[in-house]
């Protein structure tokens, strides 16, 4: 109960986040103060907003007015967003080229949409019981301990019972080979459970991050801290992904920045609009395989997905949004494949060395 609140609670704050990056695109109502005098800045009204800073000329003063903005906010978040998410899906390449053209007021802006799937995605992490932290708990490695142990005990008395089974074939001078495959496998089953129950239980095996020595003392500081209590350095690193998600943007520019190096009419706006875009489609797709797994959707789908749509949807994007031919999207795109991973690893590298020596 207390998960579905918090998910709750994440999408609301995406969705106020990102109202707060668009707090007027999509507000197409008018209330008619045209002559009345702006609340803010005092300018003479001639529509619904302020033309000289902006501010909405009908200003709410009511308890019910915080209730309309949250729900406002979270279903009604900028209209627009049913224009923009179609497009994300199935034309991100026109959808980043008309975005940067300036086609502004159609669509819900890159940054907006980043954040407001920032929030989803956590969300659905939390509603789904993803919380690192209680994986890694005491209480969570003992009861994994015991079912350790309650699954050696039941592999223990299958093999007891395929070794009693082989003696009577023996008795009766019938063949074993089907029994013998059967016991070698139990064997198996049974030395493992039992080594990592032992292994669990003792906690010389337990889960580390690493017992090398850096020389950077405040990272081995950490380090030793992180081993001591692996469920909160776990945490920590899982809220620093959630704060600093944003920093995605700026190592990945750089990066498809370099495929255009000899076309000068792309600038880096270019590339951090393809860029934001693109990483709230691929947390978008993080969701979406998390529901299908809990929808019971095979593994292997799920695996297939992981496998084709992001290539796919990059090659869309890319060619779309430059105007690419498809053998110089199709390289681009192999070669970006590269780039994300480097900018994912740099990412998570950064998250470590600032959760460890903080």
């Amino acid at each position: 109960m207390s998960g579905d609140i918090a998910a709750a609670a994440d999408v609301i704050s995406g969705a106020l986040a990102a109202r707060a990056v668009e707090p007027h695109g999509g507000n197409a109502t008018d209330h008619g103060h045209g002559g009345a005098l702006c609340l803010n800045c005092g300018t003479r009204l001639i529509g619904a907003h302020c033309h000289a800073c902006g501010q909405s000329g009908h200003v709410h003063r009511s308890i019910g007015a915080i209730g309309h903005e949250i729900a406002h906010g979270v279903f009604h978040f900028e209209g627009k967003i049913w224009r923009t998410l179609p497009m994300l899906v199935w034309r991100p390449g026109d959808l980043t080229r008309r975005y940067v053209a300036g086609e502004r007021a159609r669509f819900v802006s890159p940054l907006a949409i980043f954040l407001f799937t920032v929030f989803l995605m956590f969300a659905t992490i939390s509603a789904l019981g993803g919380d690192i932290a209680e994986a890694v708990s005491p209480e969570s490695m003992s009861r994994n301990i015991v079912g350790f142990a309650r699954g050696a005990e039941k592999a223990q008395d299958a093999l007891d019972k395929a070794q009693a089974k082989r003696a009577t074939l023996v008795a009766a001078g019938q063949p074993t080979r089907e029994v013998d495959s059967e016991i070698s496998t139990l064997r198996t089953t049974v030395a493992a459970l039992r080594h990592t129950q032992t292994t669990g239980a003792d906690g010389d095996q337990s889960f580390t991050f690493t017992r090398a020595r850096t020389g950077w003392a405040s990272l081995d500081h950490g380090l030793d801290k992180a081993n001591k209590n692996p469920g909160l350095a776990l945490y920590k690193l899982q809220t620093s992904a959630y704060k600093y998600s944003w920093l995605l943007i700026p190592i990945s520019t750089p990066f498809v920045a370099l495929l255009f190096l000899w076309r000068r009419r792309f600038g880096l706006y270019d590339h951090a609009i393809f860029v934001t875009y693109s990483l709230a489609f691929m947390m978008l797709m993080v969701i979406a395989l998390m529901l299908m797994g809990v929808v019971g959707v095979g593994g292997g789908w799920i695996s297939l997905a992981v496998l084709l749509v992001p290539p796919i949807h990059m090659f869309r994007q890319l060619r779309g949004a430059y105007c690419l031919r498809k053998r110089s999207a199709l390289w681009r795109t192999a070669v970006l494949l590269v780039f994300a991973w480097a900018a994912l690893l740099s990412f998570v590298a950064l998250l470590l060395v600032h959760g460890l020596t903080d």
